[in-house]
């Protein structure tokens, strides 16, 4: 498998980024490739941080499964419940942690309104939902979505229900519980302060050279949203997610029947089955069994995280420079992975 592993990304010589291959939690490929800074050409390393984007709605969704747990809510109580004034009725709790809600998104809401030169939170983008009240997209249940703006509710009915500040929970209950001691939810300030900090770049052909995403306007949203929590946020290590895996096996968040919740498909209005839990896409691998994954894509990152759940085998990808070979890489190792199981 390595030498296999080793000739895929000989194949794709300007990739920047860090792999990690895991059998039932032991490290069996772990290497890094690129740099932190293509400017000061820093090497990357192993336990190098990356912004994990949208990987981040699992640990969401987890806020709400123990929140569930303890009986402060239902996967099926009304959202209303919870914010009210939102203009969005019949959505549940259960449509947005399986983006079937058919909200619109807020970040267009707040492109289009909001003054840039402040840094707005999920207060601010419920305000301007509930002033704006752009159309919903479909009605709720009908279909599947992905949404930004449900993981973003998620957040603030958290905090509403638990009376706990959303990155503080997160920090107690799994970043620090686990000993995930790079991982965070950080402000732009913070992570610029991070000497293991993996800056994001983009390919600029005009330039011929990779260039700090932070330099381009499609990041400014990552400024002036800087304060929103649940969609993404997280910045973390191959190292560090190997250990979230680790923690999803046995009861140590939830109970069993909670986390099979979390795994098993939405079934939508007409009876048909989407295929996405709690924060997680849903795949069947034909040799290695059931896989739950997610990605993340922020300006100039992209991850995978991928667990093959049956055969207890994991895969985290984490790539800096939003290489446009990045699928050609994850089908390459998902090829390896299924073809190395016996």
């Amino acid at each position: 498998m390595e030498n296999r592993l080793d000739a895929l990304f000989a194949s794709v010589p300007d990739f920047s980024g860090v792999l990690l291959v895991a059998e039932k939690g032991k490290p069996v490929y772990h290497k890094a490739f690129g740099f932190k800074n293509f400017e000061t050409k820093e090497p990357l390393t192993t336990s190098s941080i990356f912004e994990v984007a949208s990987v981040s709605k699992q640990f969401t969704a987890m806020t709400i499964m123990m929140l569930y747990e303890q009986g402060k809510l239902s996967f099926d109580d009304p959202v209303e419940k919870y914010i009210p004034g939102l203009p969005y009725p019949g959505v549940t709790i259960r449509h947005l942690l399986n983006h079937t809600s058919g909200l619109p998104d807020y970040q267009a809401v707040m492109d289009a309104h909001w003054d840039k030169t402040k840094v707005a939170g999920n207060a601010d983008n419920i305000a301007y939902l509930i002033q704006y009240q752009p159309p919903v997209l479909f009605e709720p249940g009908a279909r599947y979505q992905y949404s930004n703006t449900g993981y973003m509710l998620l957040a603030s009915i958290m905090e509403k229900v638990s009376g706990e500040d959303f990155i503080r929970f997160c920090r107690a209950r799994f970043f620090r519980f686990f000993n995930m001691t790079k991982t965070d939810i950080r402000t732009q300030e913070e992570k610029k302060n991070l000497k293991d900090m993996a800056l994001g770049h983009i390919y600029v052909k005009e330039k011929q050279r990779y260039m700090p995403a932070d330099s381009f306007p499609a990041f400014n949203y990552a400024i002036w949203l800087g304060n929103r929590k649940g969609p993404g946020r997280v910045s973390s290590t191959t190292e560090d997610l190997l250990k979230w895996d680790r923690a999803l096996y046995g009861n140590r968040l939830v109970e069993p029947e909670t986390l099979r919740q979390a795994f098993s498909p939405a079934i939508l209005n007409d009876g048909t089955l989407s295929q996405y839990g709690f924060g997680w896409v849903l795949e069947q691998n034909p040799r290695l069994g059931k896989v739950v994954r997610h990605s993340g894509d922020n300006p100039g990152y992209r991850t995978e995280y991928i667990r093959y759940i049956d055969a207890d085998k994991t895969v985290v990808l984490i790539c800096n420079n939003d290489h446009e070979k990045l699928s050609v890489i994850v089908k390459g190792v998902e090829d390896i992975m299924s073809r190395e199981h016996p």
